[in-house]
């Protein structure tokens, strides 16, 4: 009989490798993007990808994008450590923005430019594959350091969306683009900024994001019965005190998955149309029918 001990070591190490395999390839991809869509049209994307990509144009010593990537991230490290995960989140950190610098230089060395002179093209491109890149290794549980690190703590500290929290932390990169390339490019760079943080947000929380339903209504069994027996959902109930009127009102509590939220207004308007019901977005749902629990 094999011992659970075993297996959940296993399973530790799958995780782990898994994690690695998406720091590999996130940072490759974000190099591609930088070597391939944004640096060719003199589009910083923010952050110190960004910051990287002005030093190296604006000043006279020739140093890659990929040693300053290197370098900038440096002095942020304390912070992510302090804040994001401790070791394990330093060390994941550390193996992505070698990679990412490194795959970067490279590709720079190599000769590898753009792909198309159309700057729109190169916008949403650049956008989507960095944040593409992007996500893959926030799933890993990493970050490509920099600015990265302080649109995390946004998004820990203050709730704030992803994709906002990165024009908040790169609008002093966006404005010293502008001094070096023109507005018209720092204008564009703010498009590919906001794509990069949408694409990396799906990627990164997957398509997994469920919602939940509040259901108020003097029908309690039938509504209930109906999500349970139509949709297989799971049905939590209890009562509440109505300030204005003070009666007691049943209270239904249903998560369900996005494309389940048609299905379950239809249900419960069938049901009892006099229902109130307030849906709202759960970031993330673990448990019976959705997500389950990794043990690291």
């Amino acid at each position: 009989m094999k011992s659970p001990f075993v297996s959940l070591a296993s399973h530790r190490w799958f995780l782990l490798s898994r994690d690695y395999a998406f720091i590999v390839a996130g940072a490759i991809i974000q190099a591609i993007s930088v070597a391939v869509f944004l640096a060719p049209a003199d589009l910083a994307p923010g952050g110190v990808s960004g910051l990287a990509l002005i030093l190296s144009r604006a000043l006279p010593f020739a140093i890659a994008i990929g040693v300053w990537v290197l370098l900038l991230n440096l002095p942020l490290f304390a912070l992510g450590m302090r804040y994001l995960g401790g070791w394990r989140f330093l060390i994941r950190t550390i193996v992505t923005v070698v990679l990412y610098g490194g795959a970067t230089a490279l590709l720079e060395r190599a000769g590898v430019g753009g792909v198309t002179n159309d700057i729109v093209l190169n916008t949403l491109f650049g956008g989507i594959i960095g944040g593409i890149g992007m996500g893959l290794v926030f799933r890993a549980q990493a970050t490509t350091g920099g600015t990265d690190i302080l649109a995390l703590l946004l998004v820990r500290w203050r709730s704030i969306p992803l994709s906002q929290s990165y024009l908040f932390t790169d609008v002093i990169v966006i404005a010293l683009a502008g001094l070096i390339f023109g507005w018209e490019k720092a204008l564009y760079a703010v498009i590919a900024l906001y794509v990069s943080g949408v694409a990396a947000e799906t990627i990164s929380e997957g398509v997994q994001i469920g919602r939940t339903a509040l259901i108020i209504t003097q029908k309690p069994e039938e509504v209930a019965q109906a999500v349970m027996s139509r949709m297989g959902r799971g049905v939590t109930r209890w009562s509440a005190t109505g300030a204005y009127t003070g009666a007691q009102r049943p209270i239904l509590f249903v998560v369900i998955s996005r494309a389940e939220t048609s299905v379950l207004k239809a249900l419960v308007a069938q049901t009892d149309p006099q229902a109130f019901m307030v849906i709202g977005q759960a970031q993330e749902v673990y448990g019976e029918g959705f997500r389950q629990f990794e043990q690291r």
